[in-house]
């Protein structure tokens, strides 16, 4: 027997009035599941802003791209910086197409924040008498562990958390990476990540193909004095929590396998790491501009290592003695994007930024810093390009498409902060740093090959 049988014993105004709240309340359950449809799969976010400063350039590579943004999976984040009159910067975000829930392959990029933690970690260490330049040396248990006792790249001969960080900001090294991951251990990146805010970070894997299993696992680690006795062990990790894999991530037509043998289904990323654009550009923005953090969302590393991190996020591989890299292959402008065209850079422009690219994927966090015209501000993008959609198979649009595109949307952002007022002139001497300079009287050979 329905409702409406009983309904009858009622006036026809009574049943009306029911009748009405039944639609009422389908149009309220339409309403909710509609809006939890909209939460799940929201609209990429682009303001105007950006749109029409992209108007303004005509270039055919960087149109392709901006009028295609789905194609290309690109994103953009824009930071405009005002400071006041006591110079404190005040910023204001501006976005394309971005979209924390599109999965791009952060490849690189994972490197800064963990040197960031790194450096964190070591302030901790200090009453155990190690630092960033302490010598260390890195031990396996597993046949797929691999040790590290020297490094030929340092001056001393040996590794140490301040070598592996320049090496990772100078020409995005693996190895560097994967040290970095090994001293932290898998549980202590994510959860001190987590804890900052980063709630949606997932750093899971090290560059050396291993499988998820073995990726929780790392080495034990020992730093040493100049004799080689041991200062400080670290005992080996094994990670115990549990991540979160239910967003299946799936790109592509193909992929060739370990074997190079091509697979005719789309490649899996559910698995890998995963940082939004967003999470990215504020952990630079935290280091570079602590003050515009809540402390708790800080990375806590000493003064000194700000400095250091200042240094090597915008120092130039022609610049710098240990490592000695070929500057021909490693040029001034070889991790930054946005100012890739002539192999150089302007001389009154820094750039503080991590780049990484892989699986057709590209990514710049940046900070710009213009000395003669004082002008400063924050751009991060992210794109896929890869037009056969067969991943693995190292052929890429890197170089038609890619560095192309990262250079206009550079010089489009630039140009306009040139021609932007500004209620305050900025003072920029914090970011003035006093670089190395190569001695031209070291007969050593130079670095030709590095795995990044």
């Amino acid at each position: 027997m329905t409702i409406l049988f009983y309904l009858k014993r009622f006036s026809t105004a009574t049943i009306t009035n029911f009748r009405s709240m039944q639609k009422g309340f389908v149009l309220f359950m339409f309403t909710v599941v509609l809006a939890g449809s909209n939460f799940i799969a929201a609209q990429p976010k682009s303001d105007a802003l950006l749109q029409s400063i992209f108007q303004q350039n005509k270039n055919d590579i960087f149109n392709q791209v901006i009028t295609n943004p789905t194609k290309y999976r690109c994103q953009v984040i824009y930071t405009q910086i005002d400071r006041d009159k006591n110079n404190a910067p005040h910023f204001k975000n501006y976005y394309f197409n971005y979209d924390p829930l599109l999965y791009f392959n952060p490849a690189s990029t994972v490197k800064m924040p963990l040197a960031f933690l790194s450096l964190e970690k070591l302030k901790k260490l200090q009453a155990k008498g190690v630092n960033k330049l302490t010598s260390l040396q890195i031990d396996s248990s597993s046949d797929w562990q691999k040790p590290s006792f020297a490094d030929p790249t340092s001056k001393n001969g040996f590794p140490s958390i301040a070598h592996y960080i320049k090496k990772a900001f100078l020409v995005s090294d693996n190895d560097a990476y994967n040290r970095m991951y090994q001293f932290l251990g898998q549980q202590y990146i994510n959860r001190n990540l987590h804890s900052k805010g980063y709630k949606d970070v997932r750093i899971t894997r090290q560059f050396m193909g291993l499988t998820p299993e073995q990726n929780r696992h790392t080495n034990q680690v020992r730093f040493i004095n100049e004799d080689g006795t041991t200062i400080y062990r670290q005992p080996s990790a094994y990670n115990t929590d549990s991540f979160d894999f239910s967003h299946t991530v799936k790109l592509g037509k193909g992929y060739l396998d370990k074997n190079d043998s091509l697979v005719n289904e789309p490649f899996d990323f559910t698995m890998h790491n995963n940082l939004s654009l967003k999470d990215l550009h504020s952990m630079l923005q935290s280091v570079l501009f602590p003050e515009s953090f809540p402390k708790k969302q800080r990375f806590d590393i000493s003064s000194d290592d700000r400095q250091f991190l200042l240094q090597y996020l915008s120092q130039f591989p022609s610049e710098t003695n240990y490592p000695k890299y070929d500057t021909s292959k490693y040029f001034d402008s070889y991790v930054k994007f946005f100012f890739n065209d002539n192999h150089s850079l302007p001389h009154n422009i820094r750039v503080f930024n991590k780049v990484g690219w892989a699986y057709g994927f590209m990514t710049d966090v940046s900070y710009v810093a213009d000395f003669k015209n004082n002008v400063e501000f924050m751009l991060s993008a992210t794109l896929y390009v890869n037009s056969d959609e067969i991943l693995n198979d190292n052929k890429y649009d890197y170089e038609t498409i890619g560095y192309p595109f990262f250079s206009q949307l550079g010089q489009t952002i630039y140009n306009h902060e040139l021609q932007r007022s500004r209620p305050f002139k900025p003072n920029l001497s914090a970011f003035t740093i006093q670089y190395e300079q190569r001695d031209k009287s070291d007969t050593r050979p130079t670095i030709k090959d590095v795995d990044n």
